[in-house]
């Protein structure tokens, strides 16, 4: 049978006594972990939910025995979080608490269940998630963010012997780079179930702690703003809720390594620049130019940065925690629409170059303030999964055809393309009337008879 591109999939079939609880296989340590700045941020308590589709099956035996082998190493996944409240706390502030881990080995859930759908059948609609997509992953029933377990997978059988692998991995725990580290621990295990994983992880966030408080208070970074009780900042316009006060539609668009080569060749040679500088500038042009914001607004193109090794000292081998700070571009509408591409590559190099060492430790002890928030009011966030190794996850019986985002939002993706290594898929959620608009600013440069560069507006 096969199945319209705009069919949304049929329900799952759970297995009886679902979901269960995976517990480590054998005895863990059983403490509170405090988290780092970078962890406890109010940006990251969400979970990253990834969708993996293989040609064939693994038995559900073999995956719950290696992930309750894996949970014995990342045992605080296998925990719940906690905040730092006092007798007189009210539990109802929770969300403005320092978060830590309770080590308690509970267990990861695990849902086991089966679909009638084929492989290629599933293919036909992944290039753009939608909302039934959320059947693939069970839904625990939690009160609050807090209430759900760290980690949450569901194995899905499909009609045709393969299988969908969905998780979802609480952000506080782990970054990207974390979450690909612990999906391939549980993989070898499941290859290699007699051995032990190569490196083992490291799970203290003492790593980022700030090395020494200053007596002054540090300079917000661009990145961020600070709530300020009783202002009118509401009542101020904010590109983040105008996008949620509608319906958001997926924008999916794929780029070769020939078509960035085409970018990169608008920033020549008066410019060198990487991959994700060229295609992360290039999306926030187009992305400022579909919304038709005001000229004087100031806008900001928000992505994260690995700074394992860009701090003193290194962070060592297995530090699976959250391990980046969001590097900040920023102008006015009017300033980047009028620019070409090469100078808005310029900003996003800036912005790199910007997370020296003093300013990732200004940036710990800033959010030391719990009044400190990510500034999303009229941001465009990127985060890179295209260079973590996600799309190479293989569990004995091949790599997978699909993997991605189980939903998308408004924050912005660089998705790797299986098959093709130097390829990219751009993921962004836009209201409806918003998409083919936003859709032609990204393509412009690829017809061959616009002499128009990418990013250069007529003035």
């Amino acid at each position: 049978m096969q199945r319209s591109s705009n069919e949304e999939l049929p329900d799952c079939c759970y297995q009886e006594n679902q979901p269960s609880l995976i517990k480590p296989s054998s005895p863990t340590p059983n403490h509170m972990l405090h988290l780092s700045n970078l962890d406890d941020q109010k940006f990251l308590r969400f979970s990253i939910k990834y969708i993996y589709l293989f040609q064939n099956s693994v038995t559900i035996h073999l995956l719950k025995l290696s992930l309750s082998r894996v949970l014995v190493d990342y045992y605080p996944l296998a925990g719940r979080l906690k905040t730092l409240l006092s007798p007189h706390d009210d539990d109802d502030h929770g969300d403005d608490q320092k978060l830590q881990v309770d080590c308690n080995g509970e267990g990861a859930v695990f849902a086991e269940a089966s679909m009638d759908i084929t492989v290629q059948e599933f293919l036909q609609i992944s290039h753009k998630p939608n909302k039934s997509w959320r059947k693939l992953l069970f839904r625990v029933d939690a009160r609050t963010f807090l209430d759900a377990p760290p980690l949450v997978i569901q194995v899905t059988k499909l009609r045709c012997g393969g299988m969908i692998v969905c998780t979802s991995i609480n952000h506080c725990l782990c970054d990207g780079i974390g979450t690909s580290q612990f999906l391939h621990d549980w993989a070898y295990l499941t290859t290699k179930p007699i051995d032990s994983i190569p490196i083992t992880p490291f799970h203290s966030r003492h790593m980022f702690k700030p090395r020494s408080p200053s007596s002054h208070l540090p300079l917000l970074h661009p990145a961020f703003t600070k709530n300020v009780p009783n202002s009118t900042a509401e009542d101020s316009f904010s590109v983040n809720r105008y996008l949620h006060s509608q319906p958001l539609v997926p924008a999916s668009l794929t780029y070769t390594a020939s078509n960035i080569m085409r970018l990169k060749s608008q920033c020549v040679p008066s410019i060198k620049c990487t991959t994700f500088e060229v295609l992360a500038s290039h999306t926030w042009l187009s992305w400022v130019k579909s919304l038709n914001l005001a000229p004087s607004l100031e806008v900001k193109l928000l992505f994260s940065m690995n700074i394992r090794n860009r701090v003193n000292p290194k962070i060592p081998k297995g530090y699976y925690a959250n391990g980046f700070v969001l590097a900040c571009a920023k102008t006015t509408v009017k300033g980047l629409v009028n620019s070409n591409l090469h100078n808005v590559v310029k900003l996003v190099q800036e912005a790199k170059l910007a997370l020296t060492d003093d300013c990732v430790n200004s940036i710990l002890e800033m959010l030391e303030d719990k009044n400190i928030k990510t500034d999303l009011t009229a941001s465009l966030v990127i985060s890179q999964w295209s260079k973590l190794g996600l799309e190479d996850l293989d569990f004995g019986e091949g790599k997978p055809l699909h993997m991605g985002p189980l939903t998308s939002d408004i924050y912005c993706l660089f998705l790797p393309v299986i098959g093709h290594p130097n390829d990219i898929r751009v993921l962004v959620s836009l209201p409806k009337g918003l998409v083919s608009k936003f859709e032609y600013y990204m393509n412009r440069f690829l017809d061959s008879n616009n002499v128009e560069a990418t990013g250069n507006c007529e003035k």
